[in-house]
This record gives structure tokens, C-alpha cells and sequence, in this order.
């Protein structure tokens, strides 16, 4: 039997009077309960929000982008590029899509406004993870031979622009070749009338602006020859780890293209949402570190009150250290008691919110609840985080315990 060990145990769960020593100890315990069962319920509510925010990038954007290091353009036809399309498209699940893009000029009856050009080829309309973005028209490129133009939905709304209207969309772009004049600077622009054929809604963080338009007028319009693209679209049709493969391909383009997966597309996203729950977790954490000063004070008033206790500890061989330990032990006992508990509490009010949709979300958002994913990492730091915590409130009160040689 570990004696330390033992005394720790029964200065916790011996039936005591109830002195202040034992009330401080039962709030401490109470107090770092509530602390860890607000880190475990906050920390879900912010995955489940990560995950909604993931979840609706991950709906529409590419798996997959593939960019050039430098200059705008990529050529499709020249090595290692090609040999890059042939061995995603052997895979059998992926589909690649060169894309054309561009910032323009445009015009919707007498509403101006900047934004994006994405000239897309034909089997681009088949995606359905962008047809179920499709909030009024058809997402399609072509009536019949005649071409048409889907809008991200904030531009369209800035334009006032509808799929049923006949007025058509003005693109504007400076030509490539051609001098800007400084008495006819209108004269230097390129331009197409495209009419819209649906409105597509993306994320507002995404939303950037963009009209879909077939790639051989957005290449008429930007003066790119055939084969050109400014980057490739990668989307695989099942969810399979598709790791391996991409890295193979990485290897294939070399330091020349830039190859992006869904999370470095979208970088400064992931970035900040994981800074604001390392935020929130550290001040949560700061709340449980003040909190445990109660364990401090407690060991404290313990020691003095139990030194004849201790002295008879020592009388019967035990060491400073073993002394010292048992009083240690009895402080971070106090504190994983309330840890585990609070953890414990926790989880149960994640379960029952996760199941039951109690606490409703005000606003318009796309679910009208809280919502909770709890992850083991979390639980696991929590529970370190407070054993670190109370390990080293209760080390320093223990401290103070000396012989009486030492004493002298």
C-alpha cells in the first residue's frame, strides 16, 4: 500500500467536521467543477460551429486547386501539367475542370459594379455540390447554342439582377493587346452581353462576386489562346482518402505549380476559427487557474491545523518527502475530484442539447439550435490542463513542511 497515498485519501473522504478548512475544499472542488464543465460545453458549441462553417465550404469548393507559381496562366498541353491530368483523371473517381478567371468591369442596366469572371468548360454545370447552391434559375451555361451566365447571389443582389429579366449582363475587360487610349479610353475595352440563367449561393466569406460564363467567351474576353487556363479544378466523387494520390501528383508538378487542398484554400478561415477557440480556451483556463488558488489556501490552513499529525507521521519514519507527497496528493485529489465531475456534467448537458435541441439559436441562420460536437482531444486537454493546474497549487503549500532540525 502506497502510504502517501493512503493519508490523501483519508483527509478527502474522512467524515470530518464541517470547519472552514472543508468548506474551502468543497468550493474548490464545486468551483473547478463549474470551470471544466464550461470549457467541455463551450468547446463543443465551438466544433459544432466549425463544423457547420467546414461543412458549408466543403459542399462547393474544389477538393483540390491547382495553381501556377508564377504568372497567370497555365498550358495544358506542356509537360508536367498533362502528364498531371492524365494520372488524376486514371483514377476513375476525379473529375479535373480548367478554369478561367478575371476581374472585370460590369453592367446591369444603369447598376455598375466590380467583380470576377469564371470561365468554366462544359460538364462544369454536371457538379452537384454547385447545383444544390442554385437558389432561382437553372445552373447552365448554355439554352441550347446560345450561351448564358449563372451570378453569385450577392452580386446579383447588389445589381438587381434576375434569371427572368431580359435585360442582359454587361462584361467589360481592358484588351491585352490593344493601347489605352486617352481620348476614347472606351474604345481600348473588351465586352460581351450575356443573359443570366441562374443565381448561385454561396458562403458570404466566398462570395466574392463572380459570374460563371462559358470558357470560350471568357477566353475571347481575356485573349487567352487555346489549351490556357488559370488554374485546374480537382473534385473526386467519393469521400476515400485521396492523400496519396494528390501527393504523387505534387511531386509530378514540382516547385513550378502550387497544389491546394480544401483547407489551404481556404487558410485564414481554418486559421481564425481555431485562434478564437484557443481564445476562448485560454481564458476559460485563466478562470480555473484563479479558482484553484482556493486549493492553496485550503492545503495551507490544512497543514497548519494537522502539524501535530505530521509529526507524528515523521516519529513513525516517514520522510519529509513522503509527508509532503501525501499533503500534495490531497490538494490535486480535491481538484480532479471537481475536474472529473465537472467533465462528467458536461458531457451530459453536450448529449442532451446534441439530442433534444434545448437551447435554441437566435438569428437566421441555417440551424435554428446550438450545436454540439464534442471531441475526446478536448476532454483529454481539459482534464490535463486542471491536473497540471492543481498538481502546482497543491506542491506549493506543501513546501512549507520541514523537520524540526530544519526548523532550528
Amino acid at each position: 500500500m502506497h502510504l502517501p497515498s493512503f493519508i490523501a485519501r483519508r483527509y478527502l473522504f474522512s467524515k470530518a467536521h464541517r470547519n472552514v478548512i472543508n468548506i474551502i475544499s468543497v468550493v474548490s472542488a464545486v468551483a473547478i467543477g463549474i470551470g471544466c464543465m464550461a470549457l467541455i460545453v463551450i468547446l463543443s458549441v465551438y466544433n459544432g460551429f466549425d463544423k457547420i462553417v467546414e461543412s458549408s465550404y466543403n459542399s462547393y469548393i474544389p477538393d483540390y486547386v491547382i495553381t501556377p507559381a508564377k504568372g497567370k496562366t497555365i498550358n495544358l498541353g506542356g509537360e508536367p501539367v498533362s502528364s498531371a491530368i492524365k494520372k488524376i483523371s486514371s483514377s476513375g473517381s476525379a473529375e479535373v475542370f480548367p478554369v478561367l478567371e478575371e476581374t472585370v468591369y460590369v453592367q446591369y442596366d444603369v447598376v455598375q459594379s466590380i467583380a470576377k469572371i469564371k470561365g468554366v468548360p462544359r460538364g462544369y454545370e454536371n457538379l452537384e455540390r454547385l447545383q444544390d447552391k442554385t437558389v432561382d434559375g437553372d445552373f447552365e451555361f448554355f439554352f441550347g447554342d446560345l450561351p448564358r451566365a449563372v451570378v453569385e447571389e450577392n452580386l446579383a443582389t447588389t445589381m438587381m439582377l434576375r434569371p427572368q429579366f431580359s435585360t442582359p449582363l454587361e462584361i467589360y475587360l481592358p484588351s491585352r493587346t490593344e493601347d489605352i487610349s486617352l481620348v476614347m479610353p472606351q474604345s481600348s475595352l473588351l465586352s460581351l452581353e450575356i443573359r443570366p440563367a441562374g443565381i448561385i449561393s454561396l458562403s458570404s466569406a466566398e462570395d466574392k462576386g463572380t459570374v460563371y460564363i462559358p470558357d470560350s467567351l471568357a477566353r475571347e474576353l481575356m485573349e487567352t489562346e487555346e489549351g490556357e487556363c488559370s488554374r485546374l479544378e480537382v473534385y473526386f466523387a467519393t469521400d476515400k482518402n485521396q492523400k496519396p494520390l494528390m501527393k504523387e501528383i505534387k511531386s509530378i508538378l514540382g516547385d513550378d505549380f502550387v497544389l491546394k487542398d480544401r483547407y489551404q484554400q481556404n487558410e485564414t478561415i481554418y486559421k481564425m476559427m481555431k485562434a478564437e477557440k484557443f481564445a476562448i480556451y485560454m481564458i476559460l483556463l485563466f478562470v480555473v487557474i484563479i479558482i484553484s488558488v482556493n486549493i492553496l489556501a485550503s492545503l495551507s490552513m490544512l497543514i497548519i491545523e494537522k502539524k501535530e499529525d505530521i509529526e507524528t507521521y515523521k516519529a513513525l519514519g516517514m520522510t519529509n518527502g513522503s509527508v509532503r507527497k501525501s499533503f500534495v496528493l490531497h490538494g490535486w485529489l480535491i481538484c480532479m475530484v471537481g475536474a472529473v465531475v465537472g467533465v462528467a456534467i458536461g458531457l451530459v448537458l453536450c448529449w442532451i442539447q446534441h439530442r433534444f435541441h434545448l437551447i435554441p439559436l437566435p438569428g437566421n441562420f441555417v440551424i435554428s439550435w446550438y450545436p454540439v460536437v464534442v471531441k475526446v482531444s478536448d476532454v483529454i486537454l481539459t482534464l490535463f490542463s486542471v491536473a497540471v493546474i492543481g498538481l502546482i497549487m497543491a506542491y506549493i503549500p506543501a513546501r512549507s513542511i520541514r523537520s524540526k532540525r530544519q526548523d532550528n
